[in-house]
């Protein structure tokens, strides 16, 4: 089992911090530095897992403590695999919106998405001030949420050249099998997809390459994006996986945040 550490562990990108300066704090944050404890061990903030709410709610604060900000400052929606990014000025009054990702130009609001093998991608335009998060599965990326996130940043004054996004910890290549129905449903949508699937050792199986796929499509959107390249199925003491569970038939996963917020002016 891992050390409990008291504060979040977090993984930062270069080029974001290059991009934003001071601006802008953000982080990819690990499972270390929770309370959970058992198949959620460390820093779980999934408000729909099956663990201890009140170990996910502490973790959840130590996460925007980190930022300092309260808890209840921390902005995430009921995420459900969708193409939908919503704007913010501030915390969620009573139930959490359904979508995927979240938007805003308000200094202080912390805004953030859980994972657990999709992709979080977290974006900046630190010029205009205004920043996003997105959670961007197969199903999200393929559907448009990465460029719903972007459109939506334009909306509050952001311009797509000015605006960096990055890819963190997400199932690579090596650990994502899927079968022909799903290849088929990517080179239906566009013949070129078919170069993000590789050879698997099974027959009528391929391996997909969801960080290249979402990087590729950032920039094709017209923004400045790259990926971290940390894969969460491999790295268990770091993160939790979906797939990971699901092999071993445990009942249930963690989920790791991603988070990023304006400075107050």
């Amino acid at each position: 089992m891992m050390p409990v550490e008291t504060r979040p562990e977090q993984i930062r990108s270069a080029l974001l911090d290059a991009a934003t300066g001071s601006a802008i704090r953000h982080g990819f944050f690990t499972r270390v530095g929770g309370v959970s404890k058992g198949i959620y061990e460390g820093l779980n903030i999934g408000l729909g897992s099956d663990d201890d709410q009140d170990a996910v709610r502490e973790n959840r604060r130590r996460l925007a403590a980190w930022f300092d900000r309260e808890e209840d400052k921390l902005v995430s929606p009921h995420q459900i695999h969708s193409p939908e990014a919503i704007i913010v000025e501030g915390p969620f009054e009573g139930t959490r919106p359904k979508a995927d990702a979240v938007v805003t130009a308000t200094p202080g609001v912390l805004i953030a998405i859980a994972t657990a093998d999709c992709g979080p991608i977290l974006y900046a335009d630190a010029q205009a001030g205004v920043i996003g998060a997105a959670h961007a599965g197969w199903k999200g990326a393929l559907t448009g949420v990465l460029e719903d996130t972007i459109v939506k940043m334009e909306s509050l004054g952001a311009s797509r050249e000015r605006i960096t996004a990055v890819l963190g910890p997400s199932i690579s290549a090596a650990n994502y099998e899927v079968g022909p129905e799903f290849v088929a449903r990517f080179v239906d949508a566009d013949p070129e997809n078919v170069r993000y699937f590789g050879a698997s050792p099974n027959p009528g199986h391929a391996l997909f390459d969801l960080n290249t796929y979402t990087v590729d499509r950032l920039r094709r959107a017209g923004v400045r994006a790259e990926a971290l390249y940390r894969c969460t199925y491999a790295e268990e003491e770091l993160f939790f996986s979906y797939r990971r569970t699901t092999h071993r038939g445990e009942p249930d996963y963690g989920r790791q945040i991603s988070a990023i917020m304006l400075e107050q002016r």
